[in-house]
């Protein structure tokens, strides 16, 4: 048969060993159909469980059990028919799997929401003894513990069930903010490179504030923001009523804060997001530096915000087909030791990855999986240099579910979204490692440099100066103080101008960028991302510096989960997140390449 290399594949043209193999879960759609028959009967029988989990510590333990055997095959099921799916989704058969997953999912979660109450309806004394006795229960005793600390907060059934009623309504300022930043704001045309009209759009101002041309750049940039200065009293209105439902449940349910009730359930220590903001703020002038290297290396007598997005450098036209990247992987994860190589190894042998693109095939990339599954890897390579750090990323994820559900029972098989990105971006910290001492390509090393000193400013600092915003939102909402849109406006723009330092003079507009971050309605969520970063680089340091004691502390994080907290999780790794060394020990990274940037460009 002979394919056209210019079009886009099939997916029956895809080679087989560059697509992932789902026979692994399940032989055929008939023995998945068959498995969700027999998972759907075993949920049935959670009907005749409710009421009785405070009768005794075997009720108990066997609604537990019966609950990790009903979600580990349930995922699994999920699994296949959504990598079915997003392999081609053109392929009827695909669709119908996944909507058929998703809908029994739904059911099964609410056939299960009756555990949760019913255990906090047992007395804590009660619980505590019946772990202590019931040998079985054991196994639960970390997940019971998280759940007991939790009871100051819970209000009665009577209260919970109203609270949850409210759902509708509390999401509703980030649904009309959707609502609005999709469907109703109209933005308006520019002229591309070649001085042809284009319509700007949310997807096309990505492209166009990217562009090597500046007068494209600064009229994207100015275009865009003019569509929302309109709205931003509407959306100023929105946010704040948002801000206001998280203040508010934050006291419905006894909590200090609303920073409190968004950090304490997943027992992150106030400390780590206070210690956050504080360390950044505090190393602003190594940005700043970063700035007016960026303005130089770009030749501009005025940095403006919207000449951010673009390279200082040029790109490096670096061809990595897909098995030499496979053979960089290993190369540049060789410090992590011979089981991390033989996980890696088995990545690529036993088509856990679906590299290429085709048609129907779901754009981007994911790691995902689920406990008994291969960790499945979905790229789109193009066998670009951004192509082997999308892969080193995904293995980073997949690596880590992988020593996880290999060494934890299924209820710790997951990791929470505080760590979930340290692995992923600890392995492009390592790809980049590497390849700044094995390649002698100038260009190709700038590029390097720029790619993580980049890393840095958009995850570290601008995600923390997105977190010193919501703090100062949710404070003042806290004090009765109204968020207008000037208010708003106001203070952001004097964050922006605090962070980025004189290098870079700031256009009016930037002052209304705050009116179309989504992140802003998810309840202090953005710090992560910043925490995330820090430990990795921290992490990457130590074995890099360390050698195999640090290695042998970052396997055992992997192979963790979620079975103690996240912070004991890195504590244990080599990093105390409540303390800001971290942070400060990824400012002092981020220094570091500021040197080797500027000694490459004098």
């Amino acid at each position: 048969m002979t394919i056209d290399t210019q079009k886009v594949p099939t997916r029956a043209e895809a080679a087989p060993e560059h697509t992932w193999d789902l026979s692994i879960i399940f032989p055929s759609v008939e023995s998945w159909d068959a498995e969700l028959a027999a998972v759907d009967a075993l949920a049935q029988q959670f009907l005749a469980m409710q009421g009785t989990l405070g009768q005794g510590a075997g009720q108990l333990l066997a609604a537990l059990r019966q609950r990790d055997e009903v979600s580990r095959r349930l995922w699994a099921l999920y699994v296949y028919a959504r990598q079915l799916k997003d392999s081609d989704g053109t392929d009827p058969a695909g669709q119908a799997l996944n909507e058929r997953a998703g809908s029994f999912a739904a059911r099964t979660s609410a056939a299960l929401a009756f555990i949760d109450p019913e255990i906090l309806a047992i007395p804590e004394e009660t619980l505590t003894d019946w772990v202590a006795h019931e040998e079985g229960l054991g196994l639960y005793a970390y997940e019971l513990e998280r759940l007991n600390k939790q009871r100051a907060h819970i209000r009665s059934a009577e209260v919970e069930g109203l609270l949850a009623q409210f759902g509708d309504i509390t999401r509703a300022p980030y649904e009309i903010f959707e609502t609005l930043n999709s469907s109703d704001i109209s933005f308006p045309s520019i002229k591309d490179e070649q001085g042809a009209t284009v319509q700007l759009s949310h997807a096309r101002y990505g492209r166009y504030i990217e562009s090597g041309d500046r007068r494209v750049r600064r009229d994207a940039f100015k275009g865009l923001y003019s569509a929302y200065k309109p709205f931003r009293n509407t959306i100023a209105t929105t946010l704040g009523t948002a801000v206001r439902s998280h203040v508010l449940d934050a006291r419905v349910r006894s909590y200090g804060s609303a920073l409190e009730a968004a950090l304490k359930p997943n027992e992150i220590p106030l400390d780590v997001y206070h210690n956050l903001v504080g360390t950044i703020e505090a190393n602003l002038p190594k940005l700043h530096r970063y700035m007016a290297i960026r303005k130089k290396l770009m030749g501009l007598d005025d940095l403006r915000i919207y000449d951010l997005y673009t390279p200082p450098v040029p790109e490096v036209a670096l061809e990595i087909p897909y098995a030499e990247a496979q053979e960089m992987m290993l190369a540049a994860f060789a410090p992590l030791g011979p089981s991390y190589a033989e996980a890696l190894r088995e990545s690529f042998s036993s088509r856990w990855i679906d590299v290429y693109e085709n048609v129907g095939k779901r754009s981007g990339a994911y790691s995902s999986g689920s406990y008994g599954t291969p960790p499945y890897i979905l790229l789109n390579y193009q066998d670009r240099l951004n192509d082997a750090f999308t892969l080193a990323h995904e293995l980073g994820h997949s690596m880590h579910s992988y020593f996880t559900r290999k060494t934890q029972p299924f209820a710790y098989s997951s990791y929470t979204i505080f760590v979930a990105e340290v692995a992923s971006t600890l392995n492009e910290a390592l790809l980049t490692d590497y390849l700044l001492k094995h390649r002698d390509d100038e260009q190709l090393r700038k590029r390097l440099l720029v790619q993580q000193l980049e890393d840095v400013r958009t995850t570290i600092f601008r995600q923390t100066m997105f977190a010193s915003f919501e703090l100062d939102m949710h404070t003042r909402s806290e004090a009765g103080e109204p968020l207008t849109s000037d208010g708003l406006s106001q203070r952001y723009y004097e964050l922006v101008g605090s962070y980025h330092g004189p290098a870079v003079t700031l256009d009016e507009e930037i002052a209304w960028e705050w009116a179309r971050i989504p992140h802003f309605y998810y309840n202090y969520y953005v710090y992560q991302y910043a925490t995330g970063l820090s430990a990795a680089l921290a992490l990457s340091r130590q074995i890099i510096d360390e050698g195999q004691p640090a290695i042998d502390r970052y396997l055992n994080f992997l192979s963790s989960g979620s079975s103690k907290s996240s912070i004991d999780l890195l504590r244990g790794a080599g990093v105390d997140m409540t303390t800001p060394a971290p942070i400060q020990s990824a400012m002092d990274t981020f220094g570091e390449l500021l040197d080797q940037l500027e000694a490459l460009s004098h």
